[in-house]
């Protein structure tokens, strides 16, 4: 038998926890907890969250292009290197609210065939196109303030609106930044992400533009080319962090916490061993790629039920991931009789192996197991297959013999339902079960077949009883009843306690 290999991309309902963001001290571009992508059942909430973001991305509009109008007239006007400054970012932030709010727009379509992980890495872009767009601005401002501190004058007059129109500035500069960042939080927007980091900025920046204003009005006239340079470092900061942080999730860097806890939650699982997690994240949201060794003899039925659980392990600590797990036979830690049962599970047409037996001697083993394969095989091809089960076995570490009994598969057996069990038979039947095992019979049924009847039965053994006496009791009864009773074909015993 292969890999068993079970996909589930699983899409879970939807569901908001707030992770750590950039407001926390964690710098980190991955937060902990995701949106669900959205759902015909959710429909009306990714609609509102899209229509939230975009109202946002408005507002960021207006304001920007107001400030830039204002900081740029009034300080060309007054010759303030610092509010041409401040004016040249908002020039940059009028590009990238306009850019965000089309990757916005771009980053809210569901996935299709051409993209199966969703177009959310558009604000991604958005983010780097909004930090070349922060260079290119500082660039410009260095060089004048350099300039204007080697010629040595300035012709600024810091005029009373002067001060008004910075102190303005600051105001505003932290409304947009507050807004933004409970925008990119509940929304889990990189591209709100990074206007508020750079709204953020902007208010650093108003705040030393206003302190080379003070300084020029006490007599340093060199203090607003010094604001401007100040701020000029705070542009290119902001622009290094957009660009870091963008580019660690374009490249898909693994996110670490976020992998260490998704480790840690498979790892608790009973029975599951992890090979390999490959995690990656795109525009908010987490996919899995998860590799677990289970034991051999799980069924395909069980082996679904360890891939559900991975799922949910890795979705309690990712909310809104998108997972899928493949399933592999555990190939270490594994005792012989499991290896046994691998071993001969691997072959296509063994349909069942049981009554696997190990003899130990010397230090060597001898094995013996039951194989049932198609009843319809040849017992030429029959044996062939055997003849590779044993080989196999035969090839592990202290096995000296291998032998392999031969079953064919059993079909489905006509009864006739018209046949009436015998009250004879049914009285003889009871008082061999109440001489012999000394309990009174249960849910007795007889079956009539082609090849005699079948016996159902069941019988109390006591609660304190174990599974291997239980099993030696029903072994004993079902001899006896067919001895007693001829006509008996098949007796199944069912034990309770």
């Amino acid at each position: 038998m292969g890999p068993l290999v079970i996909d589930l991309l699983h899409q879970p309902a939807s569901q908001h926890l707030t992770g750590p963001g950039w407001d926390d001290g964690v710098s980190s571009p991955y937060p902990l907890a995701m949106p669900a992508p959205p759902h015909d059942s959710s429909a009306a909430s990714a609609l509102a969250d899209l229509a939230g973001q975009q109202r946002t991305t408005v507002v960021s509009i207006i304001t920007a292009s107001s400030l830039m109008v204002l900081m740029l007239g009034v300080g060309l006007a007054t010759s303030s290197l610092g509010l041409v400054s401040t004016g040249i970012e908002s020039t940059g932030d009028v590009v990238a609210a306009v850019v965000t709010f089309f990757a916005v727009r771009l980053g809210s379509r569901p996935a299709d065939a051409s993209h199966p992980f969703g177009h959310r890495r558009a604000e991604n872009l958005s983010a780097l196109a909004e930090a070349s767009i922060l260079l290119g601005g500082g660039l410009i401002v260095v060089i004048e303030a350099i300039q204007r501190l080697i010629g040595g004058h300035s012709s600024l007059s810091p005029h009373w609106y002067v001060f008004v129109v910075i102190s303005l500035a600051i105001v505003v500069n932290v409304g947009r930044a507050l807004v933004a960042r409970r925008s990119a939080r509940q929304y889990e927007s990189a591209a709100l992400r990074s206007n508020a980091f750079h709204f953020a900025s902007d208010v650093g920046g108003s705040v030393a533009v206003l302190i080379g204003l003070i300084a020029v009005h006490d007599g340093l006239h060199d203090g607003d080319a010094i604001s401007a340079l100040i701020v000029a470092g705070l542009i290119f900061t902001a622009a290094g962090r957009l660009i870091f942080e963008n580019a660690q999730v374009l490249m898909d860097t693994a996110p670490a916490h976020a992998q260490a806890v998704a480790l840690e939650a498979i790892a608790a699982l009973p029975e599951i061993e992890v090979d390999r997690l490959r995690l990656r994240e795109s525009g908010g949201r987490y996919f899995a790629d998860v590799v677990v060794a289970i034991p051999p003899g799980q069924a395909v039925v069980e082996a679904h039920a360890t891939a559900d659980a991975v799922e949910r392990a890795v979705e309690d600590v990712l909310p809104g991931s998108d997972v899928v797990v493949h399933v592999e036979p555990r190939s270490r830690g594994l005792t012989l009789r499991d290896r046994v049962l691998a071993i001969a599970l691997s072959e296509p047409t063994v349909s069942e192996a049981h009554d696997i037996t190990i003899f130990d001697h010397d230090g060597q083993h001898s094995v013996s197991l039951h194989l049932k394969l198609p009843a319809d095989s040849s017992l030429a091809a029959a044996h062939e297959v055997a003849e590779r089960v044993e080989l196999a076995i035969g090839a592990l570490a202290n096995v000296s013999d291998v032998r392999t009994h031969l079953e064919p598969l059993e079909q489905p057996i006509a009864i006739d339902p018209s046949a009436d069990a015998d009250p004879n038979a049914l009285e003889l039947i009871e008082a061999v079960v109440e001489r012999y095992a000394h309990t009174p019979a249960q849910n007795l049924r007889l079956l009539p077949t082609p090849e005699g009847e079948v016996l159902f039965i069941t019988i109390s053994v006591g609660g304190t009883a174990s599974l291997d006496q239980a099993h030696q009791l029903a072994s004993e009864l079902e001899e006896k009843l067919r001895q007693e009773i001829p006509s008996i074909a098949d007796v199944v015993v069912h034990t309770e306690p």
